[in-house]
Formats: structure tokens, C-alpha cells, sequence
């Protein structure tokens, strides 16, 4: 029913309650002042102011990969927008659902071209699943509860939706209630016997992507595992994956492309339940983009958008899993302790050993990080979230958004020097908000991960002007005064024991902290 008295600003805050969507990572101007206003006195909804776009979106990326329900933004015009398109598109890529709110000039300004007019709609879609621009007043609502809808579309949607000043100050808004949620879709039941009998010993692997990697999920195909004898893989990048001391640990695809050409070559037959089938994150000279062995027989048994526990169930029951202990159960066994100057090895083994109960991990570690997922697979039971879209900058503002999703959870975010610069701002908002989150930056000075691409794509003895554009030591960084600054605590550690009474520090304090590690 029309409220005369409600601005349209207002029934969108009251649509996005109504349908879960209770936290908002913004970053306004002047066309989105009826919306702060409205969040001033409708109680119910988190705002969480940060200082780049590119945190807000982040931090929706991570809020969603771990409540399991949207997030929305507020974005200032196109311009506010494109700031955000870095980690939209990771979102994107992770399946995450994020319901964006893009401020627009009134519809009577737009033709003016004012200096902040821009094609939003445009900008927009390369990021977005669904795009919509309302029209007037009385859609507002109705137009905020399709978003929603949007973004729960499994396993996970961008909605963008732009609001012309003039639909949120003017009176008539109508809010929506409870919409209902669209269901993941079915697996391809077509597949499943023949799925079933792909899978018949140690040259055939069950590829896992998406919510096939819960703890549940996992457990599942590790009893296919062990009734059939495949192997067991996930994708190298993944929204999120439960892990630890007596859950099943698979794998994942390796990133260098000749080690993942020599993990796959064994596999004649791949199931994918979740998962696409691998290939390279470049084009190399001379070297293949699909990283399958030729002539591997590849099954699609359920895409990401399907109900992958339901497929993971009849894969079980249809290989006569069911009553299987599961295989690859890990045990509670740590690394020992390392001391001395820290290396990538030492490192490893010290994260493995500070991962608390229940921890999130958030991993940008590009470079250093490769050996991670070995090492740590021991450690006490939690989750790990990867970046899924390969555009740097993602890891503390995820950080952020699964600290607000799960305030009861600890969460240590791992991030190289120049990853972290693209959203520094994220440490301002973690003060501001007192979040739980330890950030470990390995200061290694330099795009490491770069100077290894030089070589991969042919390039032979690169000279200094090559190698000064990636480096990152003309000045060196100083995070412990850049954290400081920004009120986060913080420390800078050479030795595995300074790590070590740092990381026991950084996860019991209740607050944010930060660990410079120089590598």
C-alpha cells in the first residue's frame, strides 16, 4: 500500500530489511542523501561507512561468501561505481550475491550533462547480472525486491540498481515484504549414471567448485572417493572452502601451469560438480590453455548454479558411497615449530600453528601463499575464502565483510605488500568498526609475482627499467606507520619467534591488528 508521507529512499530501506539485507558498505554523495537519511531513522540496517568503493564492494564480496544472504552497497554515480568494478568483479566471479545501490542525477538533471553524468547503466553490466534503473517513486520497492531476488539467484548474483535522485526525496514510495527466493536449479539427473561410472579407479577425478566444498559436501565425496578410488581436486580459487584437522582435505588445481599440467595429465575421465574444467589464468607461448590431458572425458554433472548437494547425494548413492567412511579425513597433526629467519616454509608452518577454531582465513598471498594449502591443511578446523576473479586489492576488505558477517569468529587476512596498497584505506574501516581481523602482510618490496610472469611469457634477462616497474622499494613501504595512522595496531617481524608471539597477540586481542612480515 502507497504511504503519501514515505519518500521512495525510504521504501527502499524498507524493502531491503524486509527481504535480509541488513548491512550496507557505503561510500555516498550528494545523490544518495535521501538514502543516508533514511538509514538514520529506519532502525534495523548496519551501515558501515569505508573510504574507497572498492572496499565497499569487497567487503559485500566477503559478507555474502560467509552469511549466505546479500549485502548492499551505496555508490555515488558512475564515477562511484567504477571505483568498485575492480572487486565487483571478483565478487562476480566467486558467485557472490550483492545487492549495489548507484546514486543517479535527477531524471530533469540528467540532460544537462552535468559533470558527473555518466552512462551508470553501462558502466554497470560487464560486473552485473541484473541491471535496472527505476522509474519513478512508486517502483522503488518493487524494483529493490527484484535486486534482492537478483542477487540470491544461485550460487550467487550482482544486482545494480540506480536511483535517480528525484525517485528517492519524492513522496509516494511503496515498500515491499518478503519476497520469496529463487532455487538453485537441478543437476543434469541425465548425467548421473554415466557420472557414476566415469568414476572407477585412480585415473578419474571429482573436480569440486562452490558450495560443493562445505564440510558436509566434502564429507560426501570423500566417501565417493573411497568407494571408487578417484581422486579428488577443486578448482585453484574458491568463494569458500571448509577445512582443517577431521574434515576431508582435497587439493586444488596448482596456479603454475606446468606443475597443473603434470597434477592432470593422470586423469582419462573428470566429474565436474561445481567446477569448471581447468585451464590457464594466461596464455603462455608455446604452452596449452586447457590444462586437461588431450582427449579427457570431461562430464558436467552439476554447474555452479545447481543444487551441488543434492548432486553430490545421488553421485554417492548412485556408486554405492553412502555407507562409506569417508577418504582423506585429515588428522590434528601441526607443523613443529620453526624459528630463525622466516622463509616461505617457516611461514607456513606458523600460520598452520595460529589458525584458531573456527578461523577465517582470507587469502591474497599470490606469490607466497602457493605452499599454503599443504601446510595448513592440519590446522584446527575453519574456513578459507580465495581471491576468485584475480584482480588484486580484494583481500581486506573480504576480511571485512566476513568479520561483520560472523563477529563471533576470528578472522586472519593474508595479503602481499602490493595487493594490500590497492585498498589500504580497508585498515581505517576495521578500526573504525573494531573488527576481529589480524591482516599478516608479506612485505616482499616488490610485484613478485610479476618477475615470474616475465620468464612464463618469454621474457629472457629483463633489464633494471623492466624490473623497477616491479618493484616496489623506491621508497620501501612502512605498514606499521600506515596502519598506526589509521588506527590499527601493528608490528613489523623478521624471525619466526617475533611472528609467532605476534600472531598469539594479533588473535586473542579483540580489535584489528597487523603483522609486517619481511620477507
Amino acid at each position: 500500500m502507497t504511504d503519501s508521507k514515505m519518500n521512495g529512499a525510504e521504501s527502499l530501506v524498507h524493502t531491503l530489511l524486509a527481504n535480509g539485507v541488513d548491512v550496507c558498505f557505503t561510500n555516498p554523495g550528494t545523490s544518495e542523501m535521501h538514502f543516508v537519511a533514511a538509514l538514520d531513522h529506519i532502525p534495523g540496517m548496519r551501515s558501515i561507512l569505508a573510504l574507497q568503493e572498492g572496499v565497499a564492494t569487497g567487503a559485500a564480496d566477503g559478507y555474502f561468501r560467509m552469511a549466505g544472504k546479500p549485502a548492499s552497497t551505496l555508490l555515488h554515480l558512475g564515477p562511484g561505481l567504477a571505483n568498485g568494478l575492480s572487486n565487483l568483479h571478483n565478487a562476480k566471479k566467486a558467485g557472490s550475491g550483492v545487492v549495489n545501490i548507484i546514486g543517479e542525477h535527477a531524471s530533469t538533471h540528467i540532460a544537462l550533462d552535468a559533470p558527473l553524468t555518466s552512462d551508470i547503466e553501462g558502466i554497470a553490466r560487464p560486473v552485473s547480472h541484473w541491471v535496472h534503473s527505476s522509474k519513478s517513486v512508486a517502483t522503488v520497492g518493487e524494483d529493490a525486491a527484484r535486486a534482492v531476488q537478483a542477487a540470491m539467484t544461485a550460487p550467487g548474483q550482482i544486482a545494480s540498481l540506480i536511483l535517480p535522485s528525484d525517485t528517492a526525496w519524492n513522496e509516494g514510495g511503496v515498500p515491499q515484504g518478503a519476497v520469496e527466493m529463487p532455487a538453485p536449479a537441478p543437476f543434469d539427473e541425465s548425467a548421473l549414471d554415466r557420472a557414476a561410472e566415469a568414476l572407477d579407479g585412480s585415473e578419474t577425478l571429482l573436480l569440486l567448485g562452490g558450495t560443493a566444498l562445505t564440510e558436509a559436501n566434502l564429507e560426501v565425496a570423500g566417501r565417493i572417493a573411497a568407494k571408487t578410488g578417484c581422486k579428488l581436486l577443486s578448482e585453484w580459487s574458491n568463494a569458500r572452502m571448509e577445512r582443517g584437522a577431521g574434515r576431508v582435505f582435497i587439493g586444488r588445481v596448482p596456479y603454475p601451469i606446468d606443475i597443473a599440467l603434470k597434477v592432470l595429465e593422470p586423469f582419462k575421465r573428470i566429474v565436474l560438480i561445481g567446477a569448471r574444467a581447468p585451464i590457464g589464468f594466461f596464455a603462455y607461448p608455446d604452452k596449452p590453455a586447457i590444462l586437461t590431458r588431450e582427449g579427457a572425458d570431461i562430464l558436467t554433472l552439476a554447474a555452479a548454479d545447481a543444487d551441488l548437494t543434492a548432486a553430490l547425494a545421488a553421485l554417492s548413492t548412485a556408486t554405492g558411497a553412502d555407507d562409506t567412511a569417508p577418504a582423506h579425513v585429515v588428522t590434528d597433526a601441526l607443523p613443529e615449530r620453526p624459528t630463525g629467519r622466516i622463509n616461505l616454509d617457516s611461514l607456513a608452518a606458523l600460520i598452520a600453528r595460529a589458525i584458531p577454531e573456527d578461523g577465517i582465513v582470507v587469502d591474497e598471498s599470490v606469490t607466497s601463499g602457493r605452499a599454503f594449502s599443504p601446510a595448513t591443511k592440519s590446522a584446527r578446523k575453519h574456513t578459507w575464502l580465495n581471491n576468485c576473479g584475480g584482480s588484486i586489492g580484494y583481500g581486506m576488505p573480504a576480511a571485512i565483510g566476513a568479520a561483520v558477517a560472523c563477529p563471533d569468529r576470528k578472522v586472519l587476512c593474508l595479503t602481499g605488500d602490493g595487493s594490500a596498497m590497492y585498498t589500504v584505506q580497508s585498515l581505517w574501516t576495521m578500526a573504525r568498526e573494531k573488527l576481529d581481523i589480524t591482516v599478516l602482510i608479506f612485505a616482499n618490496r616488490s610485484y613478485q609475482i610479476l618477475r615470474g610472469e616475465l620468464t612464463n611469457v618469454g621474457v629472457q634477462n629483463p633489464g633494471p627499467r623492466a624490473i623497477d616497474m616491479l618493484s616496489l622499494d623506491r621508497p620501501a613501504l612502512d605498514w606499521v606507520q600506515m596502519s598506526r595512522s589509521m588506527g590499527v595496531s601493528a608490528v613489523s617481524v623478521t624471525d619466526c619467534e617475533d611472528l609467532e608471539a605476534a600472531l598469539e597477540e594479533g588473535l586473542t586481542q579483540s580489535g584489528p591488528s597487523l603483522i609486517e612480515i619481511v620477507l
